[in-house]
């Protein structure tokens, strides 16, 4: 095959480096909003959604802070904070409404095929737990983004609630659970692969598979982006106005290519997971929720362990896990050499000083890698007691780069979240970090575009259309509790809830 060393360049409006959620998110916006912008859009795969977007790739849970205890931390003097908690319960929310949006304008299929309803529940024993979880609820309830949480010790409740997880277990033990009703089970990879289905239908969109970025410069107020096409060989030249590098694990190298000054310093600390998947429809069909527990001391909060009901493909599953590991890569279909090759002059000394400060974590990744299979059945059986080796099997699940960042105080701090990192002129965005990603990714995108396209913002054409997409746009639904209302009574009509 002759290969050729470029094509002719190419200008566009914006370039969108990955297509998973964010990517299909932040296309679908701007191109709501300005129907005549011209996007290319480039992955290194041969499919949408391969990375964390895939629905085996992530838990699927709609994170809303309904179940997730991470996201209420317990302060030292045994308070329990809910800012976090609070925050993602309103960005879900957003997200929500733009998805109904996209089904009321028939821009993605029936919303069954990629959300359905499903309780979230968390799940504790011991009586530190239990009060802790009982502190948790009390606070919770002061926001109306947790009106219709139900708080329980009862074993009888919770046997209705959760019959696998309660059935042969000790009933001397204290246990507590809440459940909230309104909690969601979301495929992220139909999401996704629908709105590229549809961003790809209309002008000047073009999505590029099989093709690899190489190289980022901005060479008189335009970045060009080179590119690889991985199938022929053939590489050629972008001019775009704008990049986001939305590339999961993917996204720290790039940014590095891109060399500005806001991207220095940063640094990932990739963390790879495993799923238990049930194999036994018996078994499968007799749980109906997503059940989250506590976290062991020093773990990731991507590890926080649950059992969670998952509908994939049209069928129901059951999965357990994370089981949590480390590679090198920053990517499922990565390369080894990728943390050795992220670590720079500018951000060495930050790696060197997170890593310190999180020796547990180190600890606890360790001793996760050393796991037998009997080990991991211990863990699952914590939570489903006639839990059988037999009925379970290992699935490998994605790889997350947790954010290291520069710190004048500590050299470097580990960042479990997600980090929007901006250019001082607006041109180039990239997006750092893991969960709760996907279920707050329109508010992520929303965020980015008030930094990258602020004087388009500004104009009411935008303002409407953004209104009409997000009808709380501008507003705050926490402490608002009409507006909660009517919001979540409009989505959960439009999404089928």
């Amino acid at each position: 095959m002759t290969r050729k060393n470029s094509n002719p360049e190419k200008n566009v409006d914006v370039v969108l480096i990955g297509a998973g959620i964010m990517s299909a998110t932040l296309g679908m916006l701007l191109k709501e909003l300005q129907p005549d912008i011209s996007i290319e859009i480039f992955e290194r795969l041969d499919v949408a959604a391969a990375e964390s977007s895939d629905a085996w790739n992530n838990a699927g849970t709609g994170h809303s802070a309904f179940c997730e205890l991470n996201y209420t931390p317990q302060l030292a003097d045994g308070s329990v904070d809910t800012k976090k908690a609070i925050s993602i319960a309103e960005s879900f929310e957003v997200s929500k409404q733009f998805w109904s949006f996209l089904v009321k304008s028939k821009l993605v299929d029936a919303p069954e095929t990629f959300i359905k309803a499903i309780p979230h529940m968390s799940f504790v024993w011991g009586k530190d737990n239990v009060d802790f979880l009982k502190k948790r609820y009390s606070k919770l309830q002061e926001s109306d983004l947790f009106k219709g949480m139900v708080y329980s010790e009862d074993a009888g409740q919770l046997a209705d609630w959760m019959p696998l997880v309660m059935r042969d277990r000790n009933p001397a033990d204290k246990v507590a659970a809440t459940r909230m009703e309104l909690g969601t089970d979301v495929n992220f990879g139909a999401l996704t692969r629908m709105m590229f289905n549809k961003l790809q239908s209309r002008p000047e969109v073009k999505l590029h598979f099989h093709h690899d970025v190489k190289k980022l410069k901005q060479k008189n107020g335009l970045w060009e982006v080179k590119v690889k096409d991985e199938s022929t060989g053939q590489k050629r030249i972008i001019k775009a106005k704008f990049v986001f590098i939305g590339a999961g694990g993917g996204s720290l190298p790039l940014l590095e290519k891109a060399d500005i000054p806001e991207g220095r310093g940063f640094g990932g600390f990739p963390v790879s997971g495993q799923w238990l998947k049930c194999v036994n429809p018996e078994v499968i069909e007799q749980h109906n929720a997503k059940v989250y527990g506590k976290a062991s001391v020093g773990a990731p909060p991507m590890s926080v362990p649950h059992l969670d009901t998952r509908m994939i493909d049209g069928k129901k599953a059951l999965l357990f896990g994370p089981y949590a590991g480390f590679s090198t890569r920053f990517l499922k279909h990565g390369s080894l050499l990728d943390l050795p090759k992220s670590i720079k002059i500018n951000n060495i000394r930050p790696m060197i000083s997170a890593g310190l400060d999180n020796l547990p974590l180190t600890k606890y990744l360790i001793d996760q890698v050393r796991q037998s299979p009997e080990d991991r059945m211990a863990a699952l059986r914590e939570y489903l007691p006639t839990a059988k080796m037999e009925d379970w099997e290992l699935e490998t699940a994605g790889q997350r780069v947790q954010v290291i960042k520069k710190d004048e105080e500590h050299g470097g701090i580990l960042e479990f979240g997600t980090e929007v990192v901006t250019a001082a002129d607006g041109s180039i965005a990239a997006l750092l970090g893991a969960s709760p990603g996907a279920s707050t990714a329109v508010s992520i995108m929303i965020t980015l575009m008030e930094r990258c396209f602020s004087n388009q913002l500004k104009t009411a054409e935008w303002q409407q259309k953004l209104k009409q997409m997000i009808p709380s746009y501008g507003q705050t639904l926490n402490g608002n509790p009409q507006l909660t209302e009517n919001i979540r009574t409009q989505t959960s009509h439009a999404l089928g809830l």
